[in-house]
């Protein structure tokens, strides 16, 4: 199987930034939450990232039909896919995110994707109901789901994903549309 980080490396950017934008650009009551965003940002997101994460999707809780904002969102956004993933996108690939689950699986239905892992973030007010997929806790999250998998080849922007990579037969380093053997290449 092949396994894929989202955000950067399947998509052009970043889903939750692009998606945050989206609805601030639609729900102008989301303003209200910027200064609590920006104080963590200053302070908060270098000690706990999920913490922060978790107080930019409180804006969830503006959104009349959060659901439909990400279909909407989606309608715009899934053109951002890269092509080298269209080029070589299988039914069995695993997508593996720090983004919120409820952003990444719909992309990944349009897509044909078959199964996604990624932050248990509740849809309706932000908050999560684990921890952040991120680094280690990514490969936790993938053995509980998948304990005896081959991974055939990990495709990721960052080598935050080193402990992914590290499973894999084969692993690329992708930067915009060039992929990169992941040893030797460094951020």
């Amino acid at each position: 199987m092949n396994v894929y980080d989202f955000d950067n490396t399947i998509l052009r950017g970043d889903s939750s930034v692009r998606f945050y934008t989206y609805c601030l650009l639609r729900t102008p009551r989301m303003l209200l939450r910027l200064p609590r965003l920006l104080y963590g940002a200053l302070f908060v997101l270098r000690r706990d990232k999920q913490r922060f994460k978790q107080d930019m999707f409180a804006f969830l809780r503006d959104i009349d039909d959060p659901q439909a904002a990400v279909a909407r969102f989606w309608d715009k956004n899934i053109r951002r896919v890269k092509p080298f993933y269209l080029a070589q996108k299988r039914d069995t690939d695993v997508i593996i995110s720090a983004s919120p689950e409820f952003l990444i699986a719909p992309a990944m239905a349009r897509l044909g994707a078959m199964r996604v892992l990624a932050s248990p973030v509740d849809i309706h007010t932000g908050l999560y109901h684990g921890k952040n997929c991120h680094g280690q806790e990514k490969v936790r999250i993938f053995r509980a789901e998948y304990p005896d998998a081959c991974v055939d080849a990990f495709y990721s922007d960052s080598h935050s994903d080193d402990p992914m990579a590290a499973l894999a037969r084969s692993a690329y380093l992708v930067k915009g549309e060039k992929l990169l053997p992941w040893d030797g290449a460094r951020d």
